[in-house]
């Protein structure tokens, strides 16, 4: 050999050097036969120099690695032969060879072995045993090759070709079978020697037994010997890191999911009872570090094992396993809050996976208790169904908390519930059924999107939830015999409709679900009062996609929309409240029908025709009828039908809408049909209550078209009527005079004073003084008729007021200062503060009516100190607050309209009146006349908690 290039091998020789010994080692690797004298070299050990040694193995490993196959099987053999002789010599040898050769030799016997021992080297394992029996040097340079060895065959970083995988699985399977045991039983005998005398050796044979724990028979470790001997180890200092890591292998190694349990829970208890549990007495941070790295093998292995029970339906084990998991939960959190990091990051993931176990388990209990059980009575719901209505109101709530932490768990589940459910749903109980649609309803709301965009946006949940939509609409499950199952697939589709405008393939047959036996027709009348209205939902909205189904829905639903009077004994599909929402569909499906305007006018006609009709002939048998009874049945049936006609006007959102389809006349006529009803004297509450309603919508749908109505209907509505009746008055004037303003203002000045004798007769009347419900029907007339005011002085008609009379204005004003001050009702109050404040502002200037000025200084001022100064008047109460604000804001009017005027008599006159301090006086003037009015109403408040003693 060149021993001047060799020189160059030192780590201290300069540059020149280095590069002439580099380029002799490519010469050598390239020299067809410059391998044989290193091999020589070593085998007769020539050189002493630990570099030169290295050097000669690594021409020997590119031999070996890329060569080889060129070689004649002597030359072969020699090689063989080498290796075996430098393993003999260093038996011998005084001193071992330093670490790094012995690395680099393990590495060229572990290359010769992948490559000799399938075909010419069987006895790989044995000629290295025979050589080193149990020399310590020897085991030490064994258990390198074997690390070198399990490095080429399963080391994941090394990337092998598929040639290669294919040979080192072969190596493996071959491994097993011829010399695994023999290894094995060489580990425990290396252990076993030299466990208590050579710490190195036995670290090292750990380290080897934890990396062939993955690929080998796990029974030949896993047993009491080996594990006695490991758990022994556990127990001296020198070994217990590596004894660690050789337990954490083993138990992380794949097996069945019940024998890895019993595994890790036989070795737990050996731990426990030695005290490894006890982390706040270990001080070693290095130890606890690979301990915390056991403990969470040992956890994340039983959440596989109980993952792949559950998975197998193995419930009994499977609860076991999540016990065993619990058990561990306190010793996790002990590691995981450990003020050393290394500790702490070991066990995060059996926390994570502690935590998702801790959902699904949850998860699939909510499931299991969302059932219903065989006791469930659906025909006669009482005390314990309302408990369990309740309770499972309990259980979405933590569904949807849970949806908040794993939405994407969440689906998932459902998904597989869902999914294998209604596969089978012929042949599965009704309560499992339901569950598994109810599932699917509750995740609208557990994974929430703005206006119902379930189908768009986030690509797997939409496809997901389209994908179980499309399976609950097309599996027949509509036909399930059980009205739970029925209900909770409309309310499904219902809350799904945007499913729809994505598949609107599927909309023929959930309309044709609405409308035959399964729906509307269903001998269940719980299913088919809740399907009318869902039914209306679903055609409203989805009416962009109704077009082509209109005129076979309005056929269909013909029979339902009739009117039943009570005489005929005929008991109607649908109760009067159900109706309405199928008179609501059949007006939403005319309007947003795609028709010509003639044709809509002609569908109206045809849906509102037969209820005129109707109305007349029942109208004329009311007035005829005798007894009481009768007479209550009729005005009931007359009520509906307003009631439907009033319905149908929904589907219009103003007289616009109304007159481009062509549908003012036919409403027009509903009208003129109607209004005859407010002169009947029977049943006239019932009566007015229906045509005032519909009032209220034609002032909407027709706006100045109902005009010439008003007076004649208000004029009827307006005799006889008791406090309720005005209570309901009072808002549909309130609606033409907010609507219409100065069209209306004839009209109500000459129905203002008879309308204000009606609400003071009614509440000047004697009650009882324990009468509450007279009171409060007196407290809420007396807020609509303040609410009336407010609206005519809010909507610029104050001169309605004004041309009453000087006597009349007075006794309203008297009023309005009565409800600021004398009644303890904080929204009647604060009312009365916006009206004098409105009233200020129109007439309390210089031009203002004669003698308003006057009013203002002897009873607004007054009243705006004297309703708070009462001790009804509650300033921690949130209403009496804005009642107080409005004061305020009277006050303040008070002073822009009157100006030094004002303050000059709030302190020379009113308040030294009420005996208020002259600085106090000083102070409120100021703060009075401050611009901003929001200083004055914080003031105003302070200023009246002072006074109250």
């Amino acid at each position: 050999m060149d021993e001047q290039a060799l020189l160059g091998l030192n780590p201290n020789a300069d540059s020149d050097f280095r590069q002439r010994a580099l380029a002799y080692f490519e010469q050598l690797k390239i020299s067809p036969d410059a391998w044989q004298v290193c091999a020589e070299a070593l085998a007769q050990r020539t050189y002493s120099d630990d570099h030169i040694k290295f050097f000669c193995f690594q021409v020997l490993e590119h031999q070996v690695k890329y060569k080889y196959s060129e070689l004649t099987t002597v030359q072969q053999q020699l090689i063989r032969e080498t290796l075996i002789s430098w393993l003999q010599a260093q038996m011998l040898n005084p001193q071992p060879e330093k670490t790094f050769i012995r690395n680099k030799a393990a590495q060229v016997f572990a290359l010769l072995f992948v490559t000799e021992y399938l075909t010419r080297w069987p006895k790989f394992f044995f000629d290295i045993l025979s050589v080193v029996d149990l020399n310590p040097r020897g085991v030490d340079l064994y258990l390198r090759i074997l690390m070198a060895i399990d490095s080429e065959l399963v080391d994941r970083d090394v990337v092998h070709t598929s040639e290669e995988a294919r040979r080192n699985t072969l190596i493996k399977d071959t491994m097993r079978e011829q010399c695994i045991p023999n290894l094995v039983e060489s580990w425990y005998q290396i252990l076993q020697n030299y466990q208590y005398t050579n710490s190195e050796v036995t670290c090292q044979c750990l380290e080897v037994v934890g990396a062939y724990v993955s690929w080998i028979d796990l029974s030949l470790i896993a047993n009491d010997r080996f594990i006695n001997m490991l758990l022994g180890h556990m127990s001296i200092e020198v070994l217990r890191e590596e004894a660690c890591d050789c337990l954490f292998e083993i138990v992380n190694k794949g097996m069945d999911p019940v024998d890895k349990m019993k595994l890790v829970e036989s070795l737990c208890q050996v731990l426990q009872s030695a005290g490894f549990f006890s982390i706040d007495q270990e001080e070693d941070v290095d130890f606890l570090a690979r301990f915390s790295k056991l403990v969470n093998g040992m956890g994340q292995s039983l959440i596989v094992s109980w993952t792949k029970l559950i998975k197998n339906g193995d419930i009994k084990n499977a609860q076991e396993a999540l016990q065993a998991i619990e058990t561990k939960v306190a010793l996790m959190l002990q590691l995981l809050i450990h003020e050393d990091d290394d500790i702490s990051s070991n066990i995060i993931g059996f926390c994570y996976d502690y935590l998702h176990i801790l959902k699904q388990a949850i998860m699939l209990a909510v499931m299991k208790k969302l059932t219903y059980d065989e006791e469930y009575n659906f025909e006669n719901e009482g005390e314990d169904e309302a408990m369990f209505v309740e309770y499972r109101k309990q259980l979405k709530l933590l569904l949807d908390r849970l949806a908040q932490v794993s939405p994407e768990l969440l689906l998932a589940s459902v998904r597989r519930v869902f999914s294998s459910t209604l596969q089978n749903w012929q042949t599965t109980r009704f309560m499992e059924v339901e569950v598994a649609i109810r599932l699917l309803y509750m995740l609208a709301e557990a994974l929430p999107v703005s206006h119902g965009a379930h189908f768009s946006g986030d690509v797997s949940k939409a496809s997901a939830l389209q994908d179980m939509m499309r399976t609950l609409v097309t599996s027949g499950v509509s036909s399930y015999q059980h009205t739970s199952v029925t209900l909770e697939f409309f309310e499904t589709v219902v809350r799904y409709e945007k499913f729809f405008t994505v598949e609107p393939q599927h909309i023929p047959c959930v309309l044709m679900a609405f409308l035959d036996h399964r729906g509307l027709r269903h001998s269940s009348a719980k299913v088919r009062s809740r399907a009318a209205y869902l039914f209306s939902r679903f055609v409203k909205s989805l009416n962009k996609q109704m077009n082509p189904f209109i005129e076979d829905i309005l056929n269909r639903i013909q029979d339902l929309l009739e009117l039943s009077p009570p005489e005929n004994g005929y008991q109607s599909l649908l109760s009067s409240d159900d109706q309405l929402f199928i008179y609501e569909t059949a007006g939403v499906l005319i309007v947003n029908s795609e028709y010509p305007a003639e044709r809509k006018q002609a569908l109206m006609r045809n849906l509102l025709t037969p209820l005129m009709e109707k109305f007349k002939i029942l109208l004329e048998k009311l007035m005829l009828a005798q007894d009481e009874e009768r007479q209550a049945s009729l005005a009931d049936c007359l009520n509906h039908a307003v009631g439907f006609a009033s319905r149908t006007s929904k589907a219009f959102s103003n007289k616009q809408t109304v007159k481009q389809c062509g549908c003012s006349e036919v409403y027009l006529d509903c009208l003129q049909t109607f209004l005859p009803a407010l002169s009947c004297p029977l049943q006239k509450d019932i009566l007015r209550s229906g045509v005032r309603t519909f009032l209220h919508r034609m002032i909407i749908c027709l706006e100045e078209e109902v005009l010439p109505f008003i007076p004649s209907a208000s004029e009827h509505m307006l005799k006889d009527c008791e406090a309720k009746d005005l209570q309901e008055f009072i808002p549909l004037i309130n609606q033409i005079t907010a609507k219409f303003k100065i069209q209306v203002s004839p009209f109500l000045q000459q129905m203002f004073m008879p309308l204000l004798h009606a609400i003071f007769e009614v509440l000047l009347r004697p009650a009882e003084e324990n009468d509450q419900s007279a009171a409060l029907e007196k407290q809420m007339l007396r807020r609509s008729y303040f609410a009336f005011l407010q609206t005519v002085t809010g909507s610029g008609m104050s001169e309605v007021i004004a041309n009453q009379g000087a006597e009349n204005v007075e006794r309203v004003l008297v009023t309005v200062i009565q409800g600021a001050v004398e009644y303890p009702d904080p929204i009647a109050q604060k009312t009365c503060f916006i009206i004098l404040s409105k009233l200020v502002e129109l007439w309390g200037g210089k031009d203002g009516p004669v003698g308003f000025a006057d009013f203002v200084y002897k009873h607004i001022v007054p009243a705006c100190f004297l309703a708070p100064l009462k001790q009804t008047f509650d300033l921690a109460d949130a209403q009496t607050v804005l009642a107080l604000s409005e004061c305020a804001v009277t006050l303040k009017t008070i002073h822009l309209k009157r100006g030094p005027e004002c303050v000059q008599y709030l302190q020379q006159e009113y308040l030294p009146s009420l005996q208020v301090a002259p600085e106090i006086i000083q102070e409120f003037c100021q703060a009075l006349q401050q611009p901003d009015a929001k200083v004055f109403k914080n003031y105003l408040k302070v200023f009246f908690q002072r006074a109250k003693p």
